[in-house]
């Protein structure tokens, strides 16, 4: 790995953590850098979860203060462990090209679920007017499934959690997104453990993204609680229907 290459991985990191905290879906821009540093897709992918997850954990730095009840927060954690675990399991065991070609589908319906939440609300029920039993089974539901994508794959990981975290909870998006962060967090140190013990990581490769990432999102947290609500929607949206877009024309292709 040389100068040129250490120079691109910085930049990509620094990218990927500012991108996760706001929306979701820098691990786009750190594993084609990745692979542009020479990295094989399969080590390239592992190495990839392992160094965004610092990144993470600085965006729950960032927006602590913006996290729902702490009590109703910590029963969410085991369920992402749990999804987390699975999904690495069906990524170390299982072929990836049928994943792949669902992948993109899966982040531009999140996109669009997020898009016209309201619409939606409307027709489905608004997160009030849920029983609490009803709504603690929905909301640990839409963190099994997000977590079990977030072990599997994690690209985009932000935005799906976003958009299913916000159908089902009757909060700010800001508030949704710090909750976003923290089990991004989740989801991000479990697979550091597993693919640290089973993975082909490269961890020269990981040395240099993760400090970025944790300058990143530290700093793209901090972001979030000064953008108007409107316009950090619409800015996930965006990130969202890019990254969609580009999952199928690399699916694709």
């Amino acid at each position: 790995m040389d100068f040129s290459d250490v120079a691109l991985l910085l930049a990509a990191g620094l990218a990927a953590g500012t991108v996760n905290a706001v929306a979701g879906g820098g691990s786009l821009i750190t594993f084609p850098a990745l692979l542009a540093a020479g990295l094989p897709p399969v080590p390239a992918n592992v190495s990839n979860s392992m160094a965004v997850s610092p990144g993470y954990l600085a965006a729950v730095a960032g927006s602590w203060r913006d996290l729902p009840p702490r009590r109703a927060v910590a029963t969410l954690v085991p369920t992402a462990v749990l999804g987390t675990v699975g999904g690495t399991l069906l990524l170390l065991n299982t072929p990836a090209r049928a994943f792949e070609l669902v992948v993109p589908f899966l982040v531009l319906a999140a996109t669009a679920v997020l898009a016209f939440q309201d619409p939606l609300r409307r027709l489905v029920g608004h997160p009030r007017d849920l029983g609490p039993r009803r709504g603690t089974v929905t909301l640990q539901a839409m963190v099994l499934l997000g977590s079990v994508y977030g072990g599997y794959f994690g690209a985009a990981l932000g935005v799906m959690l976003v958009a299913g975290l916000a159908l089902v909870l009757d909060e700010t998006l800001a508030r949704v997104t710090a909750l976003k962060n923290l089990l991004s967090a989740v989801v991000g140190v479990t697979t550091v453990v597993i693919f640290a013990v089973f993975g082909p990581v490269n961890w020269v490769a990981v040395a240099v993204v993760a400090p970025a990432t944790l300058v990143g999102g530290y700093a793209g947290a901090r972001l979030v609680r000064r953008l108007p609500p409107a316009v950090l929607k619409s800015l996930i949206v965006v990130f969202g229907t890019a990254i969609g877009c580009f999952l199928l024309y690399r699916a694709l292709r």
